[in-house]
């Protein structure tokens, strides 16, 4: 039997109508204040909120400027090193045992690592379509107890950062403000310094190469203040923004202070 092709005929009702409508945007007078267009309306509010924050922030900058220490000095041994406020938690976390020394590794990636990998995995971590903290557990009990480890961690280093201040600056609580400190001697041009003075590079970092000071006060008729015995004292346990023991030979100290009290 002989095949015979066939052909498919569609045939249109013509009682449905063949409505076309257009891809066009309704009319944003439709929704009185609750649509708007994005361009330019949305995105000119956008922008001018953060030119306005941008002004903010740059007047901020001028009127109150970072605050600068003293500059860097290698021969002071009692500066304390600390990060921003925003990474004193993992400062005070590499403090702890389990975190520090043969396990500093865990400390600088592995707890930061698991951490903010977490967070940037929440979405596929934590499915869930509830939105209410209280519906859940168990990302809200994570993320109260991260904001309670950060703020413990640096509240902590900030107190002890303050307390090895107020120690290394004496019973005071620090170093006198510079108003109160005596006027610096004039340094003597003339004056020079003894061969033992030449041998101690830590101190003439502070103290000037002839003594005639520089960080710190001028010496050059330090003898006239202060006798031997005080001298060796400062020497091996330092004063004010002066670290103790820049030198350890005591033979040495001696030697060095019976100088200095010789200078008046």
């Amino acid at each position: 039997m002989a095949k015979q092709d066939k052909d498919a005929t569609f045939v249109g009702d013509s009682r449905v109508s063949a409505k076309r409508i257009p891809n066009i945007s309704p009319s944003y007078s439709d929704f009185p204040g609750k649509n708007e267009p994005f361009w330019p309306n949305f995105l000119l509010k956008e922008w001018m909120v953060a030119a306005v924050c941008l002004v903010g922030f740059l007047i901020l900058t001028v009127s109150h400027p970072s605050p600068l220490t003293d500059k860097a000095n290698p021969n002071d041994t009692s500066f304390l090193p600390l990060p921003d406020w925003y990474f004193l938690f993992l400062y005070q976390l590499l403090k702890y045992p389990w975190a520090s020394g043969d396990w500093v590794v865990i400390g600088i990636i592995g707890i930061p690592g698991i951490a903010f990998g977490s967070l940037m995995l929440a979405p596929w971590l934590d499915a869930g379509k509830e939105r209410r903290p209280s519906k859940r557990p168990v990302a809200t009990g994570l993320m109260l107890t991260a904001l309670v480890a950060i703020f413990y961690l640096t509240w902590t280093a900030n107190d002890q950062a303050n307390h090895l201040k107020h120690k290394s600056g004496g019973e005071g609580g620090g170093t006198p403000p510079a108003a109160a400190a005596p006027a610096p001697a004039p340094a003597d041009s003339s004056f020079k310094a003894d061969a033992l003075w030449k041998a101690q590079a830590s101190c003439m970092g502070c103290h000037g190469g002839n003594m005639e000071g520089a960080l710190g006060p001028n010496l050059q008729k330090i003898g006239s203040e202060l006798d031997a015995n005080q001298i060796a004292d400062i020497i091996k346990n330092g004063k004010g923004q002066m670290p103790p023991g820049l030198i350890k030979d005591d033979a040495e100290i001696t030697k060095l202070a019976e100088y200095l009290a010789s200078l008046k």
